[in-house]
């Protein structure tokens, strides 16, 4: 009679033995290796920021080049803050995104031959800053505030959180219908203020300061 031999337990990269939870069951923290593109976070101009140059080899940074962009109005203005989590450190993996008007107030139609689109992207550095060129938008319409649409992916999200930029010093703030939905006291974490030369918009993704996102 021949001895039945159980095969060995299987040792192998899809055996939760060997790794437990991957991290499949959140977003990141992949985002430098692929998401985030030369020239990125530049919406006018051929700077190369938004991909973090120091995360790919050199031969590899070279694939992206920045978009050629001619002929875009407006007033040119710089977005930075930094990203921090519950306990109020930098997220250094995070991956913001924007979608905004022009100028005008208006919405990127295809027709607009400037080669601004009014869409960005940029990685979050080790100290979890984050930077953005661009245009200040116009009214979309009556009674709304010009503002930035921002999306924010990172590492233990488990999908992709949105909220507003709104600047400071716009009247108009104070009958935006988005911003009178959210309570009195929590509005400033959707206000940029000017700081020097740069808006300065910080996100924190928990906490006593929590940044509003919205559901969508």
């Amino acid at each position: 009679m021949t001895e039945q031999v159980n095969p060995a337990p299987r040792q192998d990269n899809q055996d939760p033995g060997l790794f437990g939870q991957t991290p499949s069951q959140t977003v990141g923290p992949y985002f430098h290796y692929g998401l985030p593109w030369k020239g990125g976070a530049d919406l006018v101009g051929d700077m190369d920021m938004g991909a973090r140059a120091d995360l790919f080899a050199p031969d590899h940074y070279m694939l992206g080049r920045p978009l050629v962009r001619t002929g875009v109005t407006g007033d040119l203005i710089t977005i930075e803050g930094i990203v921090l989590d519950g306990a109020g450190q930098p997220v250094p993996d995070a991956l913001i995104e924007i979608w905004q008007a022009n100028a005008q107030g208006r919405y990127f139609d295809g027709v607009d031959n400037s080669g601004f689109i009014g869409f960005g992207r940029a990685s979050t550095g080790d100290d979890g800053w984050y930077r953005f060129r661009t245009i200040r938008p116009g009214q979309i319409e009556a009674g709304q505030a010009p503002h930035i649409a921002i999306g924010v992916l990172g590492r233990g999200l488990i999908k992709r959180l949105s909220t507003r930029l709104y600047f400071a010093d716009h009247a108009a703030n104070a009958v935006d219908p988005v911003l009178a939905l959210v309570p009195a006291e929590r509005r400033d974490t959707l206000i940029a203020r000017k700081v020097g030369a740069a808006w300065r918009f910080d996100i924190v993704l928990q906490g006593e300061r929590e940044t509003v996102f919205f559901d969508i």
